[in-house]
């Protein structure tokens, strides 16, 4: 019996409803691409110090012409696990468009399949925490279409971790010291003038 011409239309169009309203899940991507990162397990890194060397490519045990709507690549830093705990602003959530897991893009490139590394120097403003390396691969209308990372799909494994800065910058102390030095030499200047001024007076 052939469903009603009716039933179809409806149900394709609460089908592209859905599709729109909830956009891209990280459920439905392909694990495609194989992510590596310079960091060790544990290893701490300093912010605005520190370098980090992420390679990427496609993982060669995929099918042939799995990545023909790959596009560009966005790699980016993603927190831990333990790093979300208790903190809204960092909660993964399955649908892409509010998923805070991985806030500060590394870089992002044309796709190639292979071949593929960048160095990047840790930010100063990166707070302190557990983090790992992802990147997406994204088709034509930049939605995310794959993904690869240096952990497992736990998020347990090949962690490391970057330590913010803390206190003041070496530059502010410097310049501390110099305005203290300026205001002692003014001080005894001005009452150096002041005494001269008292001693003009006192001879006439």
């Amino acid at each position: 019996m052939e469903a009603p011409v009716g039933f179809l239309v409806v149900s394709l169009l609460l089908s592209c409803f859905a599709t729109t309203c909830y956009g891209v899940t990280f459920s439905s991507l392909q694990r495609t691409l194989e992510v590596t990162a310079s960091p060790t397990q544990d290893q701490v890194l300093k912010a605005g110090d520190a370098n980090i060397t992420v390679t990427w490519g496609l993982n060669r045990t995929i099918q042939a012409g799995t990545d023909s709507a790959y596009k560009t690549v966005k790699v980016k830093l993603c927190y831990a696990p333990i790093s979300q705990k208790d903190r809204s602003w960092r909660k993964t959530v399955d649908e892409m468009k509010k998923d805070k897991t991985c806030l500060v893009k590394i870089v992002a490139k044309p796709y190639t399949a292979s071949n593929n590394s960048f160095t990047w120097t840790v930010e100063r403003d990166i707070p302190t925490g557990t983090y790992f390396v992802r990147a997406y691969a994204f088709n034509a209308h930049d939605e995310e279409v794959a993904f690869g990372q240096t952990t497992n799909d736990k998020k347990e494994t090949n962690l490391f971790k970057i330590q913010a800065i803390t206190g003041r910058h070496a530059s502010l102390d410097i310049a501390s010291v110099c305005f203290s030095a300026f205001s002692i030499v003014a001080l005894a200047g001005f009452f150096y003038m002041e005494k001269s001024k008292g001693k003009a007076s006192q001879q006439k």
